[in-house]
């Protein structure tokens, strides 16, 4: 992230969260750049530690109104990984995790083979899928080995 370089009201979240009838204010802009800019699975403080590079004014509880509206707008979904920390990860398409019960090591995973049974639901109880979480909890190598 570029210290004190804000995304533009023309980024996809901030485009969606406009469309839905929110202000776009520096400090939101500043929140919705460090969720496209980050590939991790960012808490509230992390977020804040980010953002605040990005716009110094950055508060708290303007991370968690933000984040509130982002996850009622269906944009972002709150995620627990094996451990008491929400998180939060985009809520559209697929999003897929390893996770060992022991150590709390999570395995992200891009490739899924779960859109055949996604579609035979679909058609199986006249419903629209729009995304989907799948977490396979179990015990990693190292784990197994000690």
């Amino acid at each position: 992230m570029v210290k004190g370089r804000l995304v533009t009201e023309f980024s996809e979240l901030a485009q969606k969260l406009k469309k839905a009838g929110y202000k776009l204010t520096p400090a939101r802009l500043a929140v919705i750049q460090v969720l496209e800019e980050s590939h991790e699975h960012l808490c509230h403080s992390q977020i804040l530690e980010e953002g605040q590079k990005i716009y110094p004014k950055l508060s708290r509880a303007t991370v968690y109104r933000t984040m509130d509206i982002l996850v009622e707008q269906q944009l972002m979904r709150p995620l627990y990984l094996n451990d008491p920390t929400q998180r939060f990860v985009s809520a559209a398409g697929g999003h897929h995790h390893l996770i060992c019960t022991q150590c709390g090591a999570t395995i992200e995973f891009d490739h899924c083979t779960v859109d055949v049974l996604a579609q035979k639901l679909a058609e199986q109880f006249d419903f629209q899928i729009h995304n989907h979480l799948l977490e396979f909890q179990g015990t990693c190598a190292v784990c197994r080995n000690n």
